[in-house]
């Protein structure tokens, strides 16, 4: 049996993203941007509602990495490419796979909605060191 996390595992995690979660990101990121907390004005762009935060979303990645890399690992990189605006209501999966594993940990990250891919990215986690 290996120890560690290997080649070909992967994790996904769901949420929902709610109105609720919209507002604690923007008191987090002080982000006021219209398409993201006003309704109207996201409607007016031809979204059903406001655009979800495309932090938020990536940070549901992070769920994945952990859960998936275990203790002692953080994030050195990460990277997104968005194929369309998420809005609120809709179901983000998010899977991370290992690409690679060495002293670091890399990762191809995909994000689907109702099984169509929105999002896209890598991903590398090295070891959590005590130098400061």
């Amino acid at each position: 049996m290996t120890d560690g996390p290997q080649p070909g595992q992967s994790i996904t995690f769901r949420k929902t993203m709610t109105v609720a979660e919209q507002g604690f990101f923007t008191g987090i990121s002080g982000n006021l941007g219209s398409l993201y907390v006003d309704r109207r004005a996201a409607q007016a762009q031809g979204l059903p509602d406001m655009a979800v935060f495309e932090l938020a979303a990536g940070a549901l990645f992070s769920t994945a990495l952990a859960r998936l890399a275990g203790p002692g690992w953080r994030i050195e990189s990460i990277s997104f490419r968005f194929a369309r605006a998420l809005t609120l209501g809709e179901t983000l999966a998010a899977t991370a796979t290992i690409a690679a594993s060495s002293s670091t940990l890399g990762f191809s990250l995909s994000g689907e909605v109702n099984g169509e891919q929105v999002i896209e990215g890598e991903a590398r986690m090295a070891p959590v060191t005590a130098d400061v």
